[in-house]
């Protein structure tokens, strides 16, 4: 599969294979339709039912990757039984990767045989932002079953930095296994600097507006715009608005202000669900960052950081948070204690400062440096170094353009 620079690939196999009647089923879901155990009319002591599964995954994309590939082999026969599962994923171009792999085996009480399970992903030059094999293995009293499992991941990047690789096996027979790789920087889309002006607005986008922010300050490479309206704070995106601002050949970072406590996993959780939603009752694509607006009023705890991240981690999207990372806040305490709780989050979570705030700019006036408030190794893309301008009700930012591969682009 080839594809353009900023096209996102959202893949999607589910496999559910049945044993009992011999019957294969093939869904795109999670539902599971049992079957009793059958009499084995054979004659033959020798007989067997052989399952072979061989998915193979070849994607070349310059955009955002999810792969997300279930196979459930549900087995309840008295049948010597020979499952082979090979699953590979290759992919390659300069965007972001995340895979999930799950493999369940549920085999019945007394089955016998041989069971294989090979997990195989191979990745090219992409950015791996979230890598997970989920390998399980329930195997019934009086089974007897050899247990075969093989799992390698392999990254080849671009550039060295560090690689997030998260592998979980458990229960009967259960693997699960990895190696740390090297992971890819990103590189600028084609035509832009290494940083890269925007703005963000609590406004509705409109022609007027547009034109105001272009002939007051210049023309901003990535607009920040809100996920639905909270009343007396901002107004929403809109369909039409993104037709807009993606008419001006600029991106959309999406923001998450629906909440003023930012404290407890559960809350987190709950938060990032909202914000699925409202990304995709809109169309966002998968692969797009949404960022948590956490307000320096706001109490904070590293809970909700953990809840949040986790929830939008695990989803077609990827993780944001927006807020003033003063060395000194209750936000770089939490954001340092979650961190220490889940590694990823420094690793994958992009932030967005507001910290140090210099003053509203014109584009050409911006700040010569890229200088953002972030705890130490964190991946800081987004610097809103002014705040409320008097003209348009807008703020001025400095972004890494290794940001764009994480926001919503416009058509190519």
């Amino acid at each position: 599969m080839n594809l353009g620079k900023n096209s996102v690939v959202y893949l999607t196999t589910s496999l559910l294979i049945l044993i009992g009647f011999c019957t294969f089923i093939f869904l795109n879901g999670t539902d599971k339709s049992k079957v009793p155990p059958q009499e084995n009319n054979s004659s033959s002591e020798n007989s067997s039912i052989n399952i072979v599964n061989n998915i193979q995954n070849n994607i070349t994309s310059n955009g955002d990757v999810v792969v997300n590939t279930t196979v459930n082999n549900e087995v309840n026969t008295d049948q010597s039984v020979s499952i082979d599962n090979s699953l590979q994923n290759d992919l390659s171009g300069s965007g972001h990767a995340k895979i999930f792999n799950q493999v369940e085996n549920d085999l019945s009480e007394g089955t016998t045989g041989l069971l294989n399970n090979m997990l195989n992903n191979n990745v090219d030059g992409m950015v791996i932002k979230n890598l997970k094999n989920d390998l399980v293995n329930n195997l019934g009293i009086q089974t007897e079953i050899q247990v075969n499992n093989a799992v390698e991941n392999r990254n080849t990047p671009k550039k060295s930095s560090e690689n997030k690789d998260n592998n979980g096996g458990e229960s009967n027979g259960s693997d699960g296994n990895g190696n740390d790789g090297e992971d890819n920087e990103g590189t600028p889309p084609e035509g832009l600097g290494e940083i890269v002006w925007g703005i963000d607005s609590a406004s509705e986008t409109t022609e007027e507006f547009t034109m105001c922010v272009r002939e007051n300050f210049g023309e901003p490479v990535i607009y920040g715009r809100y996920l639905g309206d909270r009343e007396d704070v901002s107004r929403g995106l809109t369909a039409e608005q993104v037709d807009l601002i993606h008419g001006e050949g600029a991106y959309i970072l999406p923001i998450y202000n629906q909440f003023s406590d930012a404290t407890g996993f559960d809350n987190g959780v709950s938060q990032a669900e909202g914000a699925i939603n409202l990304a995709n009752e809109l169309g966002i694509p998968n692969g797009v960052a949404i960022f948590a607006d956490i307000e320096p009023t706001y109490p904070v705890d590293s809970e909700f950081i953990r809840g949040w991240f986790e929830t939008i981690n695990e989803s077609q999207y990827s993780s944001g948070i927006y807020g003033v990372f003063d060395p000194e806040s209750d936000l770089v305490a939490a954001y340092n204690a979650a961190s220490e709780e889940n590694p990823d989050i420094l690793e994958t979570n992009i932030i967005w400062t507001a910290s140090p705030n210099i003053g509203i700019t014109t584009k050409a006036n911006a700040p010569d440096e890229f200088t953002p408030d972030a705890p130490e190794n964190s991946l800081a893309l987004g610097w809103q170094y002014g705040i409320d301008a008097e003209a348009c009700n807008i703020d001025t930012n400095l972004f890494d353009s290794q940001i764009v591969n994480s926001l919503w682009a416009p058509e190519s």
